[in-house]
């Protein structure tokens, strides 16, 4: 199947900065494809040249296999991560007043259903919680009915109840075939939703795949931690890294049934064991560094 977007050896320099250096790109059709990297490591400044938004300074972008036309940006929805909303509108008129801007827009009670936001339809949009207001900016993205779909940090500042619920409506969208493109800082987030994912760091994709894949390429094994005093003082028997935090220890192994044996032959009560095994957040943090970044 032909990919929806292709880009090949994009580039953008601010002066000598060069903020997106040579990136090669492509994201199937029909998945929820995720772009994940640090502070400043230029996910805003590629995704906002592919949405059109701005030019870059080399390199092609591609939408189903041809240079992008004046109708690209109808085929798109773009939900940004801070959009100003004019505070004398209700949710209902201020849909409508984006459906104008179209010429075959979804019709507005879908778009009200879709997003739960019927019971408010008629409130003023400074009148509305952060939850609401992210759900209505989910529809505006929406009204258009794009094939292609930008949400950028969609559940940034939400509770967990709202980001679950701001979940449920993408996935139902990428259920209905719809490609999206997500920016995201939050890796439970990226794992839930993603069926594909690149990690950008200094202007660069560093890796790409599904977070299954990389999290076994990049961090095999699993800790297990236990209480100290449930072990001898004799660490080094057990064959694997073990690192004391205060009156528990971890256990790295790269083979979790092995060193459960192992445990369970000394005698080792693990009734109070837990068993971590690596997730996205452990896989972003070994290829970008625990360094904080401004």
């Amino acid at each position: 199947m032909q990919d929806l977007i292709n880009v090949v050896g994009l580039t953008k320099k601010y002066g000598q900065l060069l903020a997106v250096d040579h990136v090669d790109l492509s994201i199937g059709k029909g998945i929820c494809f995720g772009l994940l990297g640090p502070n400043g490591a230029g996910k805003t400044t590629l995704v906002e040249m592919i949405e059109d938004i701005i030019d870059p300074t080399s390199g092609t972008i591609f939408y189903e296999g041809s240079p992008r036309s004046a109708s690209f940006r109808q085929a798109v929805g773009i939900m940004f991560q801070r959009t100003a909303l004019l505070s004398y509108l209700t949710v209902q008129e201020t849909l409508r007043t984006f459906a104008d801007l179209y010429e075959a827009p979804e019709e507005i009670d879908i778009l009200l259903r879709r997003c739960h936001l019927m019971e408010i339809q008629k409130r003023l949009n400074d009148k509305i919680s952060g939850g609401q207001r992210q759900r209505l900016l989910l529809a505006l993205a929406l009204v258009n009915r794009p094939r292609l779909l930008f949400l950028d940090e969609p559940s940034t500042g939400l509770d967990p109840q709202a980001r679950r619920n701001l979940w449920d409506i993408i996935m139902e969208l990428k259920g209905e075939g719809k490609t999206i493109v997500l920016t995201t800082h939050y890796m439970e987030e990226a794992q839930a939703l993603c069926d594909e994912i690149a990690i950008m760091d200094r202007g660069r994709i560093m890796t790409r795949g599904t977070p299954a894949q990389l999290i076994s390429d990049v961090c095999a094994g699993a800790t297990i931690t236990l209480p100290s005093d449930q072990l001898g003082s004799d660490l080094e028997v057990l064959g694997v890294p073990v690192v004391r935090n205060g009156d528990r220890l971890s256990l790295h192994c790269e083979d979790v049934n092995r060193c459960i044996q192992v445990l369970i032959s000394k005698g080792v009560d693990l009734s109070e064991m837990t068993v971590r095994t690596p997730n996205l957040e452990d896989l972003f943090l070994n290829l970008t560094g625990r360094r904080l970044r401004d």
